[in-house]
């Protein structure tokens, strides 16, 4: 029995965050509602140019409620879904703290989120991504009711946490408290690697329906090697952060929205510019480097899947 495919394989997946999920992360209260919509809208054609590109079919992660009155976001989904990606569940309102949440609000949260996606993509839902790389064991449950095949919503990075704790600590004493929480810590030493998950204990292997496919890190010092620090990293420092992770088959490349989009053309607020990093820098400087880490990968050897296909891989291959 083997628990990985026979193949490398590299699944660019995309969260979805609106804006308004920085302005709590960064204790700016409610963003503009004039700007709802706008980072799907903004990012997600780029995403989908660069991919075509290289004919890389990706997963996207869409939070439901964008597409309440939406048309924009709706339109550029249908062309994500129209050109072979995937579209998967990241609730239905984004709440950091969903794990913190009565099982009924958890419930209603997924199958929302589960409608909102299924409907635009036209098939149903099969990956599930928790806010906050946070998943309760009661969403466990729901999920496998509603058919899911796959969760990807685990980041076992404790420098992360401790550096992301160190923040939101900072901010407390400024009387600026941050909209995050922080995640339940035995998910930091769950597997780095996919696992078939253990319904009571998703941050442990098992026998459950799921399987979890982890956002990448590094091995032993479990650093994260997502979207932000890869585009963000000097390009030497970027290749040896893609060196390390190459050492497993399987690439878990999870970026967000904000790491195509542009502070000036796309008219984000200076106040939220001034606290997000990734948003001071260029949008040609960040497409370079999503261009810099796929052509990495590609000439290594790694082929490009959508998660649903690497997640049925994994199955088959410890059947």
């Amino acid at each position: 029995m083997t628990n990985r495919p026979a193949r490398r394989v590299c699944a660019v997946s995309i969260d979805l965050d609106p804006i308004d999920c920085y302005f709590r992360i960064h204790g700016l209260g409610r963003a503009p509602e004039h700007l709802d919509g706008r980072m799907v809208a903004a990012a997600v054609p780029r995403f989908v140019e660069a991919l075509g590109r290289r004919g890389v079919r990706a997963t996207f992660f869409v939070v439901g409620r964008q597409l309440e009155g939406a048309a924009v976001v709706a339109g550029a989904l249908d062309a994500a879904a129209a050109a072979g990606h995937e579209l998967g569940n990241h609730s239905h309102t984004h709440p950091y703290d969903l794990a913190r949440l009565p099982a009924p609000d958890i419930a209603a949260e997924i199958e929302r989120g589960h409608a909102a996606v299924s409907d635009v993509a036209g098939a149903a839902a099969v990956g599930f991504r928790a806010p906050g790389y946070d998943l309760p064991a009661a969403a466990v449950p729901v999920l496998e009711r509603l058919g899911y095949r796959y969760d990807s919503s685990l980041f076992p990075s404790p420098p992360y946490y401790a550096a992301k704790l160190g923040v939101m600590a900072l901010m407390r004493a400024a009387r600026r408290p941050s909209g995050a929480v922080l995640t339940d810590p035995r998910a930091l030493v769950a597997p780095a690697v996919p696992y078939r998950m253990d319904p009571k204990r998703p941050w442990r292997r098992g026998r459950g329906a799921l399987w979890e496919l982890p956002v990448a890190v590094s091995p032993r010092l479990r650093l994260p090697v997502i979207g932000t620090s890869l585009l963000m990293a000097p390009r030497a420092l970027r290749r040896r952060m893609l060196a390390a992770v190459a050492r497993r088959p399987f690439f878990n490349f999870e970026l967000h929205a904000v790491d195509l989009v542009d502070a000036v053309t796309d008219q984000i607020p200076a106040e939220l510019v001034a606290r997000q990093p990734d948003l001071r820098a260029s949008l040609a400087r960040k497409r370079a480097a999503f261009d810099d880490v796929l052509d990495w990968l590609a000439a290594r050897g790694y082929e490009f899947a959508p998660l649903r296909d690497a997640a049925a891989e994994f199955a088959g291959a410890s059947a």
